[in-house]
């Protein structure tokens, strides 16, 4: 006998929250880009396909979108890092991670000194797999 075991798979959608922040990503949509949307206290940012960035490393794939942009004095970026999952089925799993806003200092004088700081949010919610 055959055994029916569901296979397990990678998410493809994640809903994340801490600390006056709420995160969604999906890894595709129903244009087969992906979408991120970041709702702080002051805001609510969407965005999609080239406006999110991936970076694979050994703790997890990081993603980044950019949230404030000044051109003469740096900006903000807003970064999570996603656990690896495995997802048995069509099911959500909880996911514990961290969420990364860092302040990008830049002048057109040349500077010395540190220039990126960082401000760190436990996240926590679910990641899934949704059929689009």
């Amino acid at each position: 006998m055959e055994s029916t075991q569901p296979v397990n798979q990678a998410p493809n959608q994640y809903q994340l929250s801490g600390k006056h922040l709420h995160i969604s990503y999906s890894t595709s949509g129903f244009d087969g880009r992906p979408h991120f949307t970041y709702q702080d206290q002051q805001q609510t940012l969407g965005f999609s396909g080239d406006e999110i960035r991936t970076a694979e490393s050994e703790i997890g794939t990081l993603v980044t979108v950019t949230i404030r942009l000044s051109i003469d004095s740096g900006g903000t970026s807003f970064s999570i890092i996603l656990p690896r999952v495995d997802i048995p089925g069509e099911q959500s799993v909880p996911v514990q991670t961290y969420g990364i806003t860092t302040i990008h200092k830049f002048s057109p004088i040349p500077m010395s000194g540190q220039r990126d700081f960082y401000t760190v949010t436990s996240l926590a919610g679910s990641a899934g797999v949704v059929f689009f």
